[in-house]
C-alpha cells in the first residue's frame, strides 16, 4: 500500500525490451535504499525492483501494464515519482492508494495562478466505478491530491510549489497522459450501489 506521498522522482535511464515486456533502469537517489523484491511506486504504478547496483535499480512492466498505463510512452531521460510502500508504523499523509492504476486520463490544461498552478484533467466515464466528488482524493502519477470543479469525466486539481518542483508536475504538458488511480472508498461505495439498481 502506498499514500501518494512522493519521496523522489527518478531519471529513466534505459529501456530494454524483453519479450512483450520493458525493463526500466531507473538513477535515484533512493537506490541504495531498495532491495531485490521490493515494491516501488513508479507514476502510480506497483513494480517490483529486480535488481540494484551503482546509484540505479531496474524494474520490469509487463504487456498488460503498458497498455494500462503512460510507462509505454516513456522515454530514456524522463523523469518518474517515487514512493517506497508504507511500513507499519508510518504516517498515513495522503490516502490509501493501492499502486494499480484505474485508467489514464489526457491534462487539458495548465494555468499559472502565480503562486500555484491549476491543472484540469479528462477521462474516460464508464462504468468500471471510477467517480471524483468534490474535495475527494485522486492518484495522479502517484500523487495525492484533492479534486475540485468535478464533473462526469474531468475535474481539476491545485498544485502547490512544492509539488510542482519535487514532483513531475513541473514537466507535465497539455496533451501529456497520466495514470489516475482514483480513491478506494469511492470505487466501493459506487460498486455497492449499483447492485442494488
Amino acid at each position: 500500500m502506498f499514500t501518494g506521498i512522493i519521496e523522489t522522482t527518478g531519471r529513466v535511464s534505459t529501456i530494454e525490451a524483453d519479450g512483450t515486456n520493458l525493463i526500466f533502469r531507473i538513477e535515484s537517489t533512493l537506490a541504495s535504499e531498495l532491495k531485490i523484491d521490493q515494491s516501488v511506486s513508479h507514476n502510480g504504478i506497483c513494480l517490483t525492483v529486480t535488481s540494484v547496483a551503482d546509484g540505479s535499480y531496474t524494474v520490469t512492466a509487463v504487456d498488460e501494464t503498458l497498455k494500462k498505463t503512460n510507462l509505454g510512452q516513456i522515454k530514456p531521460g524522463d523523469r518518474v515519482n517515487l514512493e517506497r510502500c508504507m511500513p507499519a508504523n508510518g504516517r498515513f499523509d495522503g490516502h490509501i492508494v493501492q499502486g494499480h492504476v484505474d485508467q489514464t486520463g489526457t491534462c487539458i490544461n495548465v494555468q499559472d495562478m502565480d503562486g500555484s498552478w491549476l491543472f484540469d484533467f479528462q477521462y474516460e466515464a464508464d462504468a468500471a466505478g471510477n467517480v471524483t466528488v468534490e474535495k475527494g482524493s485522486i492518484c495522479i502519477n502517484g500523487v495525492s491530491l484533492t479534486v475540485f470543479n468535478s464533473q462526469p469525466d474531468q475535474f481539476r486539481v491545485t498544485i502547490i510549489p512544492y509539488t510542482y518542483d519535487h514532483t513531475t508536475f513541473g514537466d507535465l504538458r497539455v496533451g501529456d497522459t497520466v495514470n489516475l488511480e482514483f480513491d478506494i472508498v469511492g470505487k466501493y461505495i459506487k460498486k455497492m450501489l449499483g447492485s442494488y439498481q
